[in-house]
């Protein structure tokens, strides 16, 4: 991945994402959710709302221009890339859906009110309960391995009536890996589907899919950060394959729908929104045309593309020292919100913009020093030798492109509470106005989720 290019505030217009971030910091500090000196505020998670919604426009209206009118699309939002209550229910409300991977995450769908037919039901080990309930409910089901058919096989077997999920294979195209393993999830040994290109499995996936009338859909995911566009598309390309040789088996149209995942890499070097949807869509279009002829329909399972340009952490420079002629500022943002930036650094490198004690973006001379986070370990650090304007203490730094898989998957090192996040909005005065969508964890929750209710349980 590109290290980041900038480390000052870029300026766009009054209404870009920028203007927007530097116009939340300022009002962040005066209205208090987040502070120098004595406040008990130092730390505050934002997502600007706007830029949510302007993503998931631009998702839907790329699909929208390249297929047929009437064509059927669900753009299921990936909830582990953001599971936040409040965020689905926005997206929802943008009309997208939720592509679940476990039942906490499917009870976050239900709590925002995402209709069950709008739902997708993804995991490599589902349990019978999970696929049962969703079978009831009317969720979509893609079927990772050849154990959990043979449970469906079960549940469908002894239901009183014709199955209403849609109901899938995901299948493993085997196409290779991008930059990062831990996310290349069509890799020759992946842990993922049914891999379609070991001996015989061809054959016998097209022989199940003839067997079984309700099984109506096929779905792949190649991977998402650091997997290019053309290795996506080449799994899709695939899929559509696939689907055709099994519907031409079966002399009809047995497969209906293609669940073509997610993926879209993020930009993290800058403010820039690139890949796009739009080139997204035209790598498809290029690899395989005919999944744009309106002869299937569509499902997408995007995430981290969706709301991560749109996440800002802010956080206070509690002290600012020098250690072998090293500047380092020590922060309350650390590996509690960015992960895998701590444990990743060169792999997932984060911009750090730096902003004085009243939320206003700072100038002078950069100064290569490290931007430290809370945590009782030494590779803590957020960004390490970065050039940056001298940070003092009292001032704050803010973190973009925070909004999937940072501060709303929450890593408990220290037991450091999971800190407030808000939403929020700016109106064409430049007002700004927040919304908490996540309070921040009170110590005594902490200490009851750690077991204070049962004290004496181990004497």
């Amino acid at each position: 991945m590109t290290a980041p290019s900038a480390d000052v505030p870029a300026r766009g217009g009054p209404e870009g994402p920028a203007a927007r971030r530097d116009l939340a910091v300022r009002a962040a500090v005066r209205q208090g959710l987040v502070g120098p000196g004595e406040s008990d505020a130092p730390l505050v998670c934002l997502l600007d709302t706007a830029g949510i919604r302007a993503s998931a426009a631009a998702l839907t209206a790329a699909f929208a221009a390249a297929l047929p009118p009437g064509t059927p699309v669900l753009h299921a939002f990936a909830v582990k890339a953001c599971p936040l209550v409040p965020v689905l229910r926005l997206l929802a409300d943008a009309g997208l859906g939720c592509e679940v991977a476990s039942a906490g995450e499917l009870a976050l769908a239900r709590a925002a009110g995402v209709d069950p037919g709008r739902t997708v039901l993804d995991s490599p080990a589902k349990t019978t309960a999970e696929l049962r309930e969703a079978l009831d409910r009317g969720i979509a089901v893609n079927i990772d391995n050849r154990q959990e058919l043979e449970r469906v096989d079960a549940l469908v077997a002894g239901r009183p009536g014709p199955v209403r999920s849609p109901v899938g294979l995901r299948i493993n195209p085997q196409t290779g890996a991008g930059t990062i393993d831990a996310l290349s999830t069509a890799t020759g040994t992946s842990k993922f589907g049914f891999a379609l290109r070991d001996e015989g499995a061809r054959a016998w996936l097209v022989r199940a899919c003839a067997a079984r009338p309700w099984l109506t859909r096929l779905h792949t995911h190649s991977g998402s950060q650091g997997v290019p566009l053309a290795l996506i598309a080449r799994g899709a390309a695939e899929v559509h394959a696939l689907a055709e040789e099994i519907n031409a088996a079966a002399g009809a149209r047995r497969i209906d729908t293609l669940d073509i995942g997610g993926g879209l890499p993020v930009n993290f070097a800058s403010d820039e929104e690139a890949p796009t949807y739009a080139a997204y869509v035209a790598a498809l279009r290029a690899a395989v045309p005919a999944l744009f002829d309106g002869s299937y329909g569509l499902v997408t399972e995007f995430g981290r593309s969706l709301t991560a340009k749109h996440g800002l952490v802010i956080a206070r420079v509690e002290y600012a020292k020098t250690s072998g002629g090293r500047p380092i500022a020590l922060t309350h943002a650390g590996v509690q919100l960015a992960t895998r930036t701590v444990y990743a650094p060169a792999v997932w490198p984060l911009r750090i913009l730096a902003y004085d004690g009243r939320g206003v973006p700072k100038g002078g001379g950069p100064v290569v020093q490290d931007v430290a986070g809370p945590a009782c370990f030494a590779g803590d650090l957020l960004a390490e030798g970065r050039r940056l304007p001298p940070l003092a203490a009292g001032d704050l730094i803010a973190v973009p492109d925070t909004g999937a898989y940072f501060f709303t998957a929450h890593y408990g090192y220290n037991s450091l509470p999971r800190p407030p996040v808000h939403g929020f909005t700016v109106g064409a005065d430049g007002a700004v106005r927040f919304a908490a969508a996540r309070p921040g964890q009170p110590l005594a929750a902490l200490v009851e989720e750690a077991g204070g209710g049962t004290r004496d349980a181990l004497l």
